[in-house]
């Protein structure tokens, strides 16, 4: 039987619309070890799942020579499929179409998809491969991006936006990825920055690579903008998957359940002996995390950035949680201003998704210093004690050992709604470390004492003996039990399933006056 004409037509058109900006230009992306932004969306989704939209949509500016510059669906390619049988909108910036550059109709096409993902629920994750705004199309570029960033807020803690930056992301672009949940970025490949590196060499005389101005490890380590970062393309599509099966498809739902064998009341024994006894001597708390969760398995998020605090994801009895917990083995597992506020970020998107929140406490306390303090550590400290307050979902807190200060209080203690509150015999809650302590209380005594040194270390003793030790705390039920090491994981869950349906609520408000 003979093919219809007309059916033949749609079937050039959608061949065409296949080849983006043409053989020659894939060919190119290919020679620079990057896929096509449609063979992207094949790694990313489920196999056979994707659906486009809009794929004959052609740009309509005519001045620029730019009416001799059509391509069938512009430089987006947009629709929706599934991971994991989950479905998630997506859009994929198409750089061998005009350099990937945001136009009118690219802006609309995302802004479609965006309104479909918040209509039924569902992530939008956006693969940011781009060269910026599109010079010839002027205002309405601008607009288009405008447009989108106004659905990245209304969308913010209702359905998860994962940004993956692909390829360039300079100027007012950058602003869309940073709007989101998550931006994961590529080694070598991918860039993100307001100004670009002449701008930068032409305002300060400054000599700078893109890698070096905002490359994917500058945005990991230094700035923070970066969550997770891949060494290829591939790579940086298995971890948006990957954090997804972590996430609930919105606001009004649970995140996905993980069966596990990992059994439940399992007792891992050499936690008892983890923490030394030196209570100066460092320990690894993401060994300790390990040891607790199902599998071993902890997906960690901005691993490399404020490392003195952990953050990240994990299952108990294969419930999906929060885990923000201090680490020891770096400053001592103070807190300072980044890392205040990368645990805030944290705390407040598992509460936007109905994460239950699992903390491990080791603090001295904050990071003193000038830098510190005119930085803004009093700010910033307070973003994490109030992203705690504020959150409504279960709060499960262990302390492992030192809690000590505000920092007891903002590291989810009982008084600012902690729904279980656990300590290990080595935990010490006091006011502040007894060497400090005993230097205010006793300073005439050591002032007077023959020799000083043994003095204080005596009453140091002393001190640590009578009140840095978790029984004052549990005394007066801010505590609610002191436990064995070992039997953590087995608590853990089983509050889990006790606060399963638990009911916090704020005051009515427009929203909190967050100390930004």
């Amino acid at each position: 039987m003979a093919i219809h004409p007309k059916i033949e037509e749609l079937r050039r058109k959608r061949a065409e619309a296949q080849l983006g900006g043409g053989v020659e230009r894939i060919k190119r992306q290919h020679d620079q070890g990057r896929n096509t932004a449609r063979e992207r969306l094949e790694l990313l989704l489920d196999p056979g799942s994707f659906r486009e939209l809009d794929a004959f949509v052609q740009h309509r500016t005519t001045h620029f020579g730019m009416d001799k510059q059509k391509y069938l669906g512009d430089s987006v390619v947009t629709g929706w499929g599934t991971i994991d049988g989950r479905l998630v909108y997506v859009y994929s910036q198409d750089f061998t179409v005009l350099g990937g550059s945001l136009s009118e109709v690219h802006a609309a096409k995302i802004i479609k998809i965006m309104d479909m993902a918040m209509k039924t629920g569902a992530p939008i994750v956006g693969l940011n491969d781009s060269g910026g705004a599109r010079i010839q199309e002027g205002v309405d570029s601008l607009a288009g991006y405008a447009e989108i960033f106004l659905r990245n807020t209304l969308a913010s803690g209702v359905i998860p936006q994962i940004s993956v930056i692909m390829g360039p992301c300079a100027g007012g672009a950058v602003y869309s990825p940073a709007l989101t949940d998550y931006v994961i970025m590529v080694k070598d490949t991918s860039y993100m920055f307001i100004t670009g590196p002449n701008v930068v060499k032409q305002v300060l005389n400054e000599d700078i690579t893109f890698e070096e101005l905002g490359g994917a490890v500058v945005h990991a380590t230094k700035s923070g903008v970066c969550h997770l970062v891949a060494d290829s393309e591939t790579q940086a599509l298995m971890l948006v998957r990957e954090l997804l099966s972590y996430l609930p498809q919105n606001n009004m739902e649970d995140a996905p359940y993980v069966a596990t064998t990992d059994d439940p009341l399992r007792a891992d024994l050499t936690l008892d002996s983890i923490v030394p006894d030196n209570p100066n001597k460092p320990y690894d708390m993401k060994e300790v995390i390990r040891k607790i969760v199902d599998d071993g398995i902890f997906f960690e998020i901005q691993e490399n950035y404020a490392a003195n605090i952990v953050t990240g994801f994990a299952r108990l009895g294969g419930h999906a949680v929060g885990i923000v917990a201090n680490q020891p083995m770096v400053l001592a597992g103070v807190l300072d201003i980044k890392a205040s506020e990368k645990a805030a970020r944290f705390i407040r998107t598992c509460d936007a998704f109905n994460i239950p929140i699992v903390t491990f406490v080791d603090v001295p306390g904050y990071l003193p210093g000038s830098d510190q303090e005119h930085g803004g550590i009093i700010r910033s400290g307070a973003k994490l004690l109030f992203a705690y307050c504020e959150a409504t979902v279960p709060k499960l807190t262990v302390t492992t050992r030192k809690s000590y200060g505000g920092a007891y209080c903002v590291m989810s203690s009982k008084h600012i709604r902690g729904d279980l509150n656990l300590a290990w015999p080595t935990a010490e809650i006091a006011v502040m470390g007894p060497e400090g302590a005993v230097e205010i209380i006793n300073r005439r005594e050591l002032e007077q004492a023959e020799d000083p040194a043994a003095k204080k270390a005596e009453l140091a003793a002393d001190y640590r003996a009578r009140f840095a030790n978790p029984y004052i705390a549990a005394e007066r039920g801010f505590v609610d039990d002191v436990i064995e090491p070992s039997e953590t994981r087995a608590r853990l869950i089983n509050a889990l399933t006790v606060f399963e349906n638990k009911r916090d609520e704020n005051p009515p408000k427009k929203h909190g006056n967050m100390p930004l």
